[in-house]
């Protein structure tokens, strides 16, 4: 059955497997385990950006296409859900609807930037997509009439997915369970279906012949396969998927803006956490989205408390002082790149550890 779901690609590492189990664990059970507001949102933007991550690696790891406008295709899918309950109001039907048109314009998107670009050189394609993508955001920030400008939306969803909806009244394990959790578990199985869905592509023989592409796209032509019918049904496949955790980002935020969805920083965070949990693996979105996002959320955290605990020592206190949290961040990735130059998930597996 296992097998079955991960479509025969096992970690194939004992410790990857051990690190797979209790990440997929601890989401599970998240609300119980880790309590609290910030232990939650933590684990709901992991489980999104698991699956926006996991999709990026689709077209950076297994196409070889380098491209700088998965956060418009992340937007896409966030406003059309952010829209739909502005316009029609909140329902699971307008919910629907809305991730359907984001999905669909996201699709359309992807497939104009694919059958235009796609045939020129890899960097010529990175500045294509990076100019769409700042002309999507200037004219979505712009459009404040529609999409509320640089302030966002701010818009009500389904009672059922609220804190004011009270499935149950009393308390399980000293936790409510009321419509925010609802709303939790609905991401946490979106984005794993979403993911299992990505893993059936990569290992089916349209992943495989995917990867030949990438590996040698003169060979691959040669023997006759159309490269860019692939690399383009790549592009739509990485942008549908990207609009659908937009939108699920959508329903767990409850406001989108340009700031949640289409900033450059964003696109350099999936870039990021790719390449730290390995490019062409798919697991790597789930470690580097996990690292990644931890480490925004708490680095700073825990440095505030380090730099309290080491204020005896001047030169040290101000060195992990809570505000050079980036910069650690920063050294923290250098030194992944170092000792796992493909990855976690690469150096997991060439160790057979």
């Amino acid at each position: 059955m296992l097998t079955r779901l991960l479509s025969g690609d096992k970690p194939r590492s004992r410790v990857l497997t051990l690190l797979l189990l209790v990440i997929v664990i601890s989401l599970a059970f998240a609300p119980f385990l880790f309590p609290g507001t910030k232990s939650l949102e933590t684990a709901a933007r992991i489980c999104i950006f698991i699956a926006l991550v996991a999709s990026y690696d689709l077209l950076l790891g297994y196409a070889g296409i380098v491209s700088f406008a998965h956060t418009m295709f992340f937007g896409i899918g966030a406003y059309g859900t952010a829209l739909a309950q502005s316009v029609t109001g909140p329902s699971f039907v307008s919910i629907l609807w809305g991730t359907a048109a984001g999905a669909v314009v996201a699709a359309i998107f992807a497939l104009a930037i694919g059958l235009f670009s796609l045939r020129v050189k890899a960097i010529f394609f990175a500045m294509v997509t990076l100019a769409v993508a700042s002309a999507f955001a200037v004219l979505v920030s712009q459009m404040s009439w529609l999409t509320g400008g640089e302030d966002g939306l701010n818009y009500r969803i389904p009672r059922e997915l609220t804190p004011a909806f009270k499935l149950i009244k009393a308390k399980v394990f000293d936790v409510r369970i009321d419509g925010k959790l609802l709303a939790y578990y609905l991401v946490f199985f979106a984005s794993a279906c979403l993911f299992l869905v990505m893993l059936r592509i990569v290992n089916s023989p349209f992943g495989r012949t995917l990867q030949a592409v990438r590996d040698n796209a003169f060979r691959a032509e040669a023997i006759g396969y159309r490269v860019v019918w692939y690399r383009t049904t790549a592009t739509v496949l990485s942008a549908v998927i990207a609009a659908l955790a937009g939108s699920l980002l959508a329903i767990w935020l409850r406001y989108t803006g340009p700031a949640t969805t289409l900033s450059m920083e964003i696109m350099i965070d999936i870039l990021l956490m790719v390449v730290i949990g390995g490019m062409g693996t798919l697991y790597g979105a789930v470690l580097g989205a996990t690292i990644f996002i931890l480490a925004q959320m708490y680095l700073q955290e825990l440095m505030g408390v380090a730099s309290n605990a080491t204020s005896f020592i001047p030169f040290v206190s101000d060195l992990i002082a809570a505000d050079r949290w980036l910069l650690w961040l920063g050294v923290l990735f250098i030194l992944s790149v170092y000792f796992f130059p493909t990855g976690i998930v690469g150096r997991l597996r060439a160790s057979r550890g």
